[in-house]
């Protein structure tokens, strides 16, 4: 089988279904705004049901993430253009929503950080650019090199694969074109056909929307596994960096203990801030140290606390 650069050489990458033309939007030149949302929301509408249908994959990707946290390894997104700065946006946000240390998720833009404000159009077509990014952030196995290219064919998204297989980390690959377009060598190959875009080749739309979407699955499911989430609540967040935060703190302690608000702040303020303690104190009428030595011993989550000593449920 021929590589993925051998395939789609810069000249026909136009037969890509994300490149084709949508039959649907051709007049689009002539419509007037609301005309224009009708028809952008429309196929907007689409994408959900396209990620549906790569549910299989992403779970299989998920479960590899989840594999990598637990053995203290990290998630690495790598992209290009759009993909890349979608990858770095939820690397970036897993900190503040779940208290995770930067290194845990990192995010990989082909050119570089100026890459993320600035259009670094050369950058995609450096295989090797790609695989010395892994060498760079000493990929090891147990990682999970996460590649995303929309159209497939970016050489430094597949330099970052074949590197990280030589390096013995796990892989995956998300597009939106068929395998039947362009193959991959990677170990999960997620495929959410999104197809034409409203604007022809604009990949920032329907397949930008389409990316978004399986990774704030990826990391939120992912997360909720590593016990930082209890019931549908953030419960390890850092209460003590901002006044959002903190507040978010206090409201959650609240409803999950039904204490009033000057009661709730005071016991938060006993756990050093820490909602998961906070809550485990409460239910089991624990002080601080006890209610942090069980939550180590059930790795974080907050359920198997309370579900073992019987105290819910």
């Amino acid at each position: 089988m021929k590589s993925t650069q051998e395939r789609h050489t810069v000249g026909d990458r136009g037969s890509l279904t994300t490149e084709l033309r949508n039959p649907r939007s051709t007049n689009l030149h002539c419509l007037d705004t609301k005309a224009a949302f009708d028809l952008m929301h429309s196929e907007d509408a689409t994408v959900a049901a396209a990620v549906a249908q790569a549910r299989d994959a992403i779970c299989q990707a998920i479960d590899f993430v989840v594999d990598a946290f637990c053995a203290h390894r990290r998630l690495l997104y790598v992209g290009a253009g759009t993909s890349g700065r979608l990858g770095v946006l939820d690397a970036t946000e897993c900190p503040p929503t779940f208290q995770t240390d930067p290194t845990m998720v990192v995010g990989i833009i082909a050119g570089g950080t100026k890459a993320l404000t600035r259009s670094v159009e050369s950058a995609e077509d450096q295989f090797a650019s790609g695989a010395e990014a892994m060498d760079e952030h000493t990929v090891v196995a147990g990682d999970v090199v996460f590649a995303i290219a929309t159209g497939g064919t970016t050489p430094y998204v597949h330099g970052a694969i074949a590197r990280a297989k030589q390096l013995g980390a796990k892989t995956v690959f998300l597009s939106c074109v068929s395998q039947h377009e362009v193959d991959d060598k990677a170990d999960v190959s997620i495929r959410v056909i999104t197809g034409p875009e409203v604007l022809t080749g604009s990949t920032r739309l329907k397949a930008g929307t389409a990316t978004k979407m399986v990774l704030n699955m990826v990391t939120t499911i992912a997360m909720v596994r590593m016990g930082k989430v209890f019931e549908n609540l953030m419960v390890d967040m850092n209460t003590k960096v901002n006044a959002k935060l903190r507040e978010r703190g206090v409201r959650t302690v609240i409803m999950l203990t039904g204490l009033g608000r000057e009661a709730a702040v005071q016991l938060l303020d006993a756990a050093d801030g820490s909602v998961k303690t906070t809550v485990v104190m409460h239910r089991l009428n624990a002080n601080a140290a006890t209610a942090g030595d069980k939550l180590e011993q059930a790795r974080g989550h907050v359920g198997q606390v309370l579900d073992g000593d019987g105290s819910m449920r």
